[in-house]
């Protein structure tokens, strides 16, 4: 991204519940991070896994976020209206002859001697049904992907060795997030993504397919993740709670402090908006370099 060019961020939850303050945390650093540079922050609804979608989660979530200031550009961007966009771009994968069918189920990936997480290319050279298949898969080569993250410094990967053929489909049809959000960004005009430092580890997958469509690569910032007390990401999997919205200018100020922006104490108390302004005008990423978790009561 080039030093003129207008910063555009995103926030992409998924709506299989309400809001948890590890979500809105990491929605709140994005935010102000485009903000911070007069940019724009869109809204990305990742829908695409109905199995998990819970129904009026989305809503809900726009809701919260709303209640929090956290205000977005233009329309809410939902994946579930971009299935042609996905298959399209499969499609021009597989005209290279760049992914193919893999019939080998978990069951099959969990046998005791396999005892790497990438996967070991059983289907690569067999000719395989799509539709009898458990999934499709990308051809990973011997390239090692790099790239300079804004807080977390240079990640380098060998693909083949730490990644391998990852999945782009799943059996059941539905898009994996490793491909969609690479078409995601490119389609949004994304160019500088905040998230969290779970999702660090997978980056250079998508940054190999934003290589083979000839798309160009975000910028990247990694922020920690909040954790429990027994260590665990604050997700919906870990019952973490939804967000309380009825003090929201309290819990923007405890989450500038797990961001390390040191709020001045006599902003307790102040509403959003004068809290958010403040964060715009003082926000300080480089306090949270080179780290990956923070406990909750930090």
């Amino acid at each position: 991204m080039s030093d003129t060019q207008q910063i555009i961020g995103r926030f992409a939850p998924s709506p299989t519940g309400p809001l948890h303050v590890g979500s809105l945390y990491t929605a709140l650093a994005g935010f102000i991070q485009a903000r911070s540079q007069q940019g724009q922050w869109l809204l990305r609804i990742d829908d695409l896994d109905t199995t998990r979608n819970i129904k009026h989660s989305a809503d809900n979530i726009l809701k919260t976020l709303e209640a929090f200031g956290l205000t977005w550009d233009h329309a809410v961007y939902y994946q579930s209206r971009h299935l042609d966009d996905y298959h399209d771009f499969l499609a021009e994968l597989k005209n290279k002859q760049l992914t193919y069918a893999c019939t080998c189920s978990r069951k099959t990936l969990s046998l005791p001697y396999l005892v790497s997480n990438v996967y070991p290319g059983f289907c690569r050279n067999e000719k395989v049904s799509e539709h009898t298949a458990h999934a499709l898969r990308i051809k990973a080569d011997q390239r090692t992907i790099s790239f300079q993250d804004d807080l977390q410094g240079l990640i380098a990967h060998p693909l083949d060795k730490m990644h391998g053929d990852f999945i782009l489909k799943r059996k059941d049809q539905i898009i994996a997030y490793q491909f969609a959000v690479v078409i995601d960004d490119y389609l949004q005009g994304v160019n500088h993504v905040v998230r969290g430092c779970d999702l660090l580890e997978v980056t250079p997958r998508q940054i190999y397919l934003q290589q083979l469509l000839g798309v160009t690569t975000p910028g990247y910032m990694h922020v920690p993740v909040i954790v429990d007390a027994e260590g665990h990401k604050l997700s919906k999997q870990t019952l973490a709670q939804a967000v309380d919205i009825s003090s929201p200018g309290q819990l923007i100020f405890k989450l500038l402090g797990l961001l390390k922006q040191q709020p001045p104490d006599e902003l307790q108390k102040a509403p959003v908006r004068e809290l958010l302004d403040w964060a715009q005008h003082h926000w300080t990423p480089a306090a949270l370099k080179d780290t990956v978790q923070l406990a909750a009561a930090d």
